[in-house]
């Protein structure tokens, strides 16, 4: 003969189950997240503009020109931070290759040139804006989450980037200024990261990597008036960013001074004799 157990026992047990039960799920709920787990990246958008690059010959000193525009947008949302952190959310971009030559004839070429870049001694160089170290800019380009949150935090950033240089009709290093350009070649490539930085512990967290490129050939005539010199040859439109499914570490000299507007020398190399430097670099 089996004995049943009493009805109590069985309210009892089920009771302890229940209370068992809800502080497991309690203790779930209750459990933070790490910032890394938590951080969400809404949407990514990426382009370069499709006009081609316009040249301005309006000065009889330099030639000028102005690329189309790089463009990168992300909105992101930030769930309740519970400590007491602080974190910067923006982009970084650093300059990966870099050929910038300006010919003048049978005279020779100027070239702006990053030395440790075009060596091999660094992968790439910081492109910030020289100030807010290590990011492209403090405007769009930033927000910052100051913790504990109560809610949600969401947002944008974005920035953009484009050349807009100028280059002398003469060869750079001679007192004359009777035109001699006569092309105009650049090919840069850059990568450009969604990054979320710790501003007390420097924990980096990569979020997003785009890669991007701007080629131009620019042919001059000088014999030809000003105003009728330059024709764009190539590109009409530029190679659009990619937006990569695998994030890429940032090279740790992308995180720190100089940049590259700092780091640049402008050399003057003509067919026959030394190189000449220019202007030399400001840092």
């Amino acid at each position: 003969m089996r004995l049943s157990p009493p009805p109590e026992l069985w309210t009892l047990l089920w009771i302890v189950l229940q209370f068992n039960a809800m502080g497991c799920i309690q203790s779930i709920r209750c459990k933070p997240k790490s910032f890394r787990d938590s951080i969400i990246v809404l949407e990514v958008n990426s382009s370069i503009d499709p006009n081609p690059t316009s040249i301005d010959e309006s000065s009889s000193v330099v030639l000028r020109y102005r690329t189309p525009h790089f463009r990168a947008c992300a909105r992101v949302l930030v769930p309740p931070v519970a400590g007491k952190e602080t974190w910067t959310i923006g982009w970084i971009q650093a300059c990966n290759h870099m050929e910038f030559f300006n010919t003048y004839g049978n005279k020779g070429m100027s070239s702006w040139e990053l030395p440790d870049l075009r060596d091999g001694k660094i992968q790439a160089i910081s492109d910030s804006d020289g100030v807010n170290y290590p990011w492209y800019g403090n405007t769009t380009e930033t927000c910052t989450v100051v913790g504990p949150t109560k809610k949600d935090s969401k947002f944008t950033v974005s920035m953009n980037d484009n050349f807009y240089p100028s280059v002398t009709w003469g060869v750079p290093v001679s007192d004359s200024n009777v035109p001699q350009l006569s092309s105009i070649r650049r090919d840069q490539s850059f990568t450009t990261w969604l990054v979320a930085i710790n501003q007390a512990t420097s924990e980096t967290l990569v979020l997003q990597t785009i890669r991007w490129r701007m080629r131009l050939h620019i042919r001059v005539d000088p014999e030809k008036p000003l105003g009728q010199r330059a024709v764009l040859n190539e590109p009409l439109a530029q190679e659009q960013p990619q937006i990569l499914g695998k994030n890429e570490p940032i090279p740790s000299n992308a995180m720190v001074k100089p940049n590259a507007n700092d780091a640049q020398v402008l050399m003057w190399r003509p067919k026959s004799g030394d190189p000449v430097v220019v202007i030399p670099p400001k840092y």
